[in-house]
């Protein structure tokens, strides 16, 4: 059966078990994003609390001209990189360096987008410690309270609550092969079947590709790939402006009407 999402027409549906696997590849890396879509790029560091999470990019940005704010997840490239970022899995002051780039954005009327890429927040001693839980539950009270827009988009893996904390957005886009759940097939699969094997029986289950979710209305749209980055980049750039300049024209209380009744439409 043919789908048509995006601009293109996918005549052959991927499973989800194989959607699963592709979105735990590295097809697309955080700093090709970002420079891909956007013109100078500053990064700024630290949550002014306690520490710089390698593994959240974050800073400001120019798209076509107009001033953004921009937060990344990344997984690394090579295997010191992905070992050093725990392999794109937030601590604390990871998910508070967001907060503290979201909330400048606010306080100097810039929109924020954010790219996700996670399967899920850093489980560690040391992060749990030092308020893993808190810092999430922070993370997406404050986005409900910005007056600016605020666009997700997921990348590769989506994964609970650690994703969650940068996407409670004004909308959500997803890769055509990107992952959205509250945990991953393997760990559903272990704890309905007592079998972490069944992980693919799982993903078919949980409803967790861009085509279920945009069904459901928990994403707004799927942006379709190809090996050709460049034109994929080019897509991204043209429909974050069109979306960014329609959001400006809400009133701030309008806006977060509009995306608290978003959330609480599920």
């Amino acid at each position: 059966m043919a789908v048509n999402i995006g601009l293109k027409l996918f005549k052959r549906e991927l499973t989800p078990a194989e959607i699963v696997k592709k979105s735990r590849e590295d097809r697309f890396l955080a700093h090709e994003i970002i420079d891909g879509i956007f013109t100078d790029f500053v990064e700024l560091h630290g949550d002014r609390l306690g520490g710089d999470d390698s593994s959240v990019i974050g800073g400001i940005a120019a798209l076509n001209g107009t001033p953004v704010t921009v937060i990344v997840i990344d997984k690394g490239v090579d295997i010191h990189d992905k070992l050093s970022k725990r392999n794109g899995s937030p601590e604390p002051w990871g998910y508070r360096k967001a907060q503290r780039l979201m909330q400048q954005a606010n306080k100097f009327h810039r929109p924020i987008v954010t790219f996700i890429n996670t399967p899920g927040a850093f489980p560690g001693k040391t992060a749990e410690a030092q308020g893993q839980g808190e810092a999430i539950a922070q993370s997406i009270l404050k986005s409900m309270k910005l007056t600016v827009p605020m666009i997700a988009i997921i990348y590769g893996e989506a994964g609970s609550g650690g994703a969650l904390a940068l996407a409670a957005s004004d909308q959500v886009w997803m890769f055509q092969n990107a992952t959205y759940s509250i945990l991953s097939p393997e760990g559903f699969a272990s704890i309905l079947w007592k079998d972490s094997k069944r992980s693919d029986e799982a993903a078919a289950v949980m409803g967790l590709t861009p085509k279920d979710l945009l069904e459901k209305n928990v994403i707004e749209y799927i942006i379709p790939e190809s090996r050709n980055h460049p034109r994929v980049f080019n897509l991204i750039r043209k429909r974050l402006d069109d979306e960014f300049r329609t959001l400006n024209t809400l009133t701030p209380q309008e806006l977060l009407k509009q995306r608290r009744d978003r959330f609480r439409a599920f």
